[in-house]
C-alpha cells in the first residue's frame, strides 16, 4: 500500500529514469536525422533517368517523379517536426520537466514515453483534445446542398 502512495505522489521522473529516456531519445534522434538526410537527398536529386525513352513516356515518368519528390518533401517536413519534438524533449530532460503532462500536470506513464518519447500530453489529455476536436462538424458542400 505504501508503494502505491509513493507512485501517486511522484511528480517527476528520477535522474536515472531521465538518463534512460535521454539515451532512447538520442538514439531516435540519430535515426531520424539519417532518415531526413535520405529524404532530402531524394527530393533534391536532379537525376530523372528518362533521357533514352519516348517523349510520351518521358512526360508520364517526369510527372511521377515530381509527385514522388513532393511526397518526399512532405515526409521530410514531417521528419523535421519529429526531430524538433525530440530536441524539445531533451531540453525538458535537462530541465527535469520531462514526462509531465502540459495539460494535467500529471506524470505521463513510462510505457507511453517509451513508445512516443516526444509526448507532452498524457492519454487523458490527448483523449480530451480529440474529444474537443470532434465537436466541430465536418460537412461536405455537395451533401449540404442536397439536404437544403
Amino acid at each position: 500500500m505504501k508503494k502505491n502512495q509513493e507512485k501517486q505522489e511522484k511528480t517527476r521522473y528520477s535522474d536515472q529514469e531521465l538518463k534512460e529516456f535521454k539515451n532512447i531519445i538520442l538514439k531516435k534522434l540519430e535515426e531520424a536525422r539519417n532518415d531526413l538526410q535520405l529524404l532530402v537527398e531524394n527530393y533534391t536529386s536532379k537525376s530523372n533517368d528518362t533521357n533514352d525513352t519516348s517523349p510520351t513516356f518521358k512526360i508520364l515518368e517526369e510527372g511521377a517523379q515530381v509527385l514522388s519528390k513532393e511526397e518526399n518533401a512532405q515526409l521530410a517536413a514531417r521528419q523535421s517536426k519529429f526531430i524538433k519534438g525530440l530536441e524539445a524533449a531533451l531540453v525538458r530532460i535537462e530541465n527535469k520537466t520531462y514526462g509531465v503532462c502540459r495539460v494535467t500536470g500529471k506524470l505521463i506513464p513510462k510505457e507511453r514515453l517509451m513508445l512516443v518519447p516526444h509526448a507532452t500530453l498524457s492519454m487523458e489529455a490527448k483523449k480530451e483534445q480529440y474529444k474537443n476536436q470532434e465537436i466541430i462538424p465536418v460537412t461536405n458542400t455537395s451533401e449540404s446542398e442536397e439536404v437544403e
